[in-house]
């Protein structure tokens, strides 16, 4: 079965996504997801000039050859738009696989591990009270576990809080934005306001945090000790993941789980942490790292000790990379949970997709492949927006992690 051509569409229905289809002389094409939020056309260019080219002709069928081709073969590796291209490539190809098998891409997994898949959502508010009240609404919608972010008195913006009423976007138009951020303001904060939810919802839902990256490892020592009482599911990016070890200071002094690696996008990028027991979840998305070829020998290692699995599945990512992470969900052994936030209704008159969402899961149908599809036409309707996420700077105005 012969790759016989390729094409990137690039669409921006509420925001930016970029969709690889790949073709064949078999008549069935598969998708893959090439976003990259913020960076999208560095990406086209890469799969355009470099990798496109290079597919034409190859066999389909081929995923493993083709993702070392990808990899092994770009003598500059690695890095985030070098994988997602890499990524986009793989999940087409097991598209393709699948379908020209007429079955789940589950099945090509190893079958089902699961029936439904257990999903997360987000609240969050202007201040601690608009925050137990999102809470509370995504209780009630039947959510069994729950990202929990809020405003800070005296800081004007924090990450995962919407400015307004729409749903937050952090990715706006033009030049990053520039935010300011207090370490010691957020460390005082965060106990509070989790005191607070426990207090109002008791111990039966699940709750998560994300620090995104803004913590020195003895300050996440310090954040992922005074959570303990209020038995977090996980504790996000406590830390910035370039220093694996940084993780053995925060594990020394807490038992709340953490979890790290959604802009991670290789297995290279995990392995002190994994081997040595340095977290409990993989956040690591299909799409960034490496595809279900790559992403599966990533979750056989983080098996071997007992970490599991809690992709990335903000709506940063298109419906082609949620409904594959759904499949990756189903079938292996240690899954966690899958990060879900809905997307705008204008994605839908784009994407069609398999999957839905009922008391605190996400379920699949059984179409064959990944089960998503995309209306060329509909998608000229949305062209590309150019859009940056913000940068962040201290109160002295030291640059900072975001």
């Amino acid at each position: 079965m012969k790759i016989t051509d390729a094409k990137v569409i690039v669409c921006c229905p509420g925001r930016n996504f970029v969709t690889l289809k790949v073709f064949t002389d078999a008549g069935i094409y598969g998708l893959g997801d090439a976003t990259l939020n913020g960076r999208e056309k560095a990406v086209v260019a890469y799969l355009e000039e470099h990798c496109i080219p290079a597919l034409i002709g190859r066999d389909a069928r081929n995923t493993e050859d083709l993702w070392h081709y990808f990899y092994r073969g770009a003598y500059w590796k690695r890095g985030p738009v070098t994988m997602a291209a890499l990524s986009a490539i793989d999940l087409a190809l097991w598209d393709i696989k699948a379908k020209a098998l007429n079955t789940p891409l589950y099945n090509l997994l190893g079958g089902k591990s699961r029936d439904r898949v257990l999903v997360y959502a987000h609240a969050n508010g202007k201040d601690p009270g608009e925050t137990l009240e999102a809470v509370g609404k995504k209780r009630d919608e039947g959510f069994l576990a729950i990202r929990v972010q809020s405003g800070i008195p005296g800081m004007s913006a924090i990450y995962g809080v919407a400015q307004g009423d729409q749903p937050y976007e952090p990715a706006q138009r033009g030049l990053p934005k520039e935010e300011r951020w207090d370490t010691a303001k957020y460390l005082s904060f965060v106990p509070k306001l989790f005191r607070s939810v426990r207090d109002t919802y008791g111990d039966d839902v699940h709750l998560l945090h994300d620090v995104h990256h803004r913590c020195t490892p003895i300050e996440a020592a310090r954040l992922a000790k005074e959570l303990e009482p209020y038995h977090l599911f996980w504790l996000e990016d406590a830390v910035t993941g370039e220093l694996q070890e940084g993780l053995r200071l925060v594990r020394q002094h807490s038992t709340t789980p953490l979890a790290i690696g959604e802009v991670f996008n290789t297995a290279y990028d995990y392995t002190t942490l994994i081997t040595e027991q340095l977290i409990d979840f993989v956040r690591m998305p299909l799409s960034h790292g490496g595809g279900i070829t790559h992403l599966s020998k990533v979750a056989a290692l983080a098996a071997l000790y007992h970490v599991q699995t809690g992709f990335h599945g903000a709506t940063d990512l298109s419906p082609v990379s949620l409904a594959a992470s759904l499949h990756f969900d189903l079938a292996i052994n240690n899954f966690g949970i899958q990060e879900y936030m809905p997307h705008a209704p204008s994605v839908s008159e784009v994407f069609t997709t398999g999957y839905r969402y009922e008391s605190g899961f996400l379920h699949l149908d059984d179409a064959p492949g990944i089960g998503v599809d995309l209306d060329e036409e509909r998608a000229k309707r949305y062209p590309y927006v150019p859009a940056a996420l913000p940068v962040n700077r201290k109160g002295d105005g030291t640059l900072f992690y975001w």
